[in-house]
């Protein structure tokens, strides 16, 4: 059987992303940054010569964007299964959605935790800190939040493997996918600087996950380096 590959790369740059605003649920699209660096990408993965049996999306509107250009340029739009999967979607801010990024993280969270720097927080108590403190009851709790993103990846990989395995392109969000690593690899930091763009490689065999790479960003060079001499 072929090894079972899930190459997760976060969507393209958006508004919210471009002036620090929070963004889970809610949606912005890319800006022409953002489309370009997904461009780099899309050709940096076909540079390599990676072959992708099927691609998956969360159902947001950014990585929908984000996976169409990049399977685009990979020459694979249309060609192979692609299907969204809303368990992939970012992390639910409540009532905080839209906020600037410094209020959340540097205002409200230390206020609730009563800490200085939310940047020492576990993802736990970042999710719980926001559930208690959302006032619209829409945020979820750690428990719901890592139960949905741990299950909804495994249930890619599980597909795939059940098909012989193979590579499979994915496009989610900084968060969940920062939440991915550090279910599977306790120990890592939790501010995980995950790029627009980069990528986080993980094998799957016999139920479970290992890590290969993580907010790789060598595909969007490759790929700015081969559309500039276009």
């Amino acid at each position: 059987m072929t090894e079972t590959r899930l190459y997760i790369s976060r969507h393209g740059k958006t508004m919210f992303n471009t002036i620090g605003r929070v963004q889970g649920w809610c949606d912005t699209p890319l800006t022409k940054f953002g489309e370009e660096g997904i461009r780099e990408l899309g050709r940096g993965l076909k540079d390599a010569g990676i072959p992708f049996k099927k691609a998956v999306s969360s159902d947001l509107g950014r990585t929908v964007q984000t996976i169409t250009i990049a399977q685009r340029e990979l020459g694979i739009l249309g060609k192979i299964p692609y299907y969204q999967d809303k368990r992939i979607r970012e992390w639910c801010f409540g009532s905080f959605e839209g906020m600037y990024d410094a209020e959340l993280f540097n205002g409200v969270l230390p206020r609730i935790s009563g800490i200085v720097d939310a940047s020492t927080m576990s993802f736990e108590e970042i999710a719980n800190g926001i559930q208690e403190a959302d006032t619209a009851g829409w945020s979820e709790s750690w428990e719901v939040l890592s139960h949905r993103i741990l299950t909804g990846f495994e249930s890619i990989a599980r597909d795939l493997e059940a098909q012989g395995g193979g590579n499979a392109l994915v496009v989610s969000h900084g968060m969940t996918i920062a939440t991915l690593v550090n279910l599977l690899e306790p120990n890592r930091p939790t501010n995980l600087a995950l790029d627009n763009g980069s990528v986080t490689v993980v094998r799957y065999e016999s139920g479970r996950f290992t890590i290969e790479a993580v907010g790789d960003l060598s595909y969007r060079r490759r790929g700015a380096e081969l559309l500039a001499k276009k």
